[in-house]
């Protein structure tokens, strides 16, 4: 009876195991030292497409409570090392942030992550324990996942560009507008010019023939008083 129990009790745990490996693999959690690399090994296929997600947290030193810490950079490598190590990635990002890269060639990445923060928390960080908690969350060769990850992000891309479209044809418009304004503004003022002119000229004339007359007028007069 132990026999058999032993051999159920083998067939249960080979089952449990059997099943738990076809579980899709959910987003996994690291700790990293103060300034220190945490690096992982992905073995991939050629023309491979790798999308990953991570998001940090540094543990507070009095309460040893982790919380976000806005301050905290964290330096992304990706590199091939069936190529002399040749880096693919190399970016340095927030707290939080993405990363994407293809395979070039069939063989093993080294994917690494390095926590750095300012210089008020660096010593400390340096000093303590699994300091920085890291989660990350990567998806490999799967392009419909990452297309649904960034479905959002796309639609709201795309509703910006419409309403710059938008917003571009408005003043467009406007200036089009504008330019009408300024025509008959010019048109208006050209021929209120003319209109200046022509009567100017007009009292011009009247003062000259009114200077004609009064000059006669008074010549006649100052000949007629000599007669007298």
């Amino acid at each position: 009876m132990a026999f058999q129990g032993s051999s159920w009790l083998a067939a249960t745990l080979a089952l449990f195991s059997f099943f738990s490996m076809l579980i899709p693999a959910n987003a996994l959690y690291f700790y990293v030292d103060g300034r220190q690399t945490k690096c992982f090994f992905e073995d991939l296929p050629k023309d491979t497409l790798v999308a990953g997600k991570f998001d940090t947290q540094v543990v507070n030193p009095n309460t040893g409570i982790y919380a976000v810490d806005h301050n905290l950079k964290v330096q992304i490598t990706v590199e091939e090392t069936f190529d002399n190590d040749h880096r693919v990635v190399n970016k340095r990002e927030n707290h939080s942030g993405r990363f994407t890269f293809s395979a070039a060639d069939a063989g093993q990445h080294r994917i690494c992550f390095m926590a750095d923060t300012d210089v008020a928390t660096a010593g400390w960080l340096s000093n303590s324990q699994g300091a920085v908690r890291v989660t990350l969350d990567m998806a490999i060769g799967e392009t419909s996942k990452i297309e649904t990850e960034d479905k959002d992000k796309i639609k709201d891309i795309v509703q910006r560009v419409k309403d710059l479209n938008s917003r571009l044809h408005d003043i467009r418009r406007e200036q089009v507008y504008q330019r009408e304004r300024e025509a008959e503004f010019r048109d208006q003022s050209e021929t209120t010019n003319g209109r200046v002119v022509r009567w100017t000229l007009i009292q011009l004339a009247v003062l000259s023939a009114a200077c004609a007359w009064q000059l006669s007028h008074l010549r006649s007069f100052f000949i007629k008083q000599k007669l007298t």
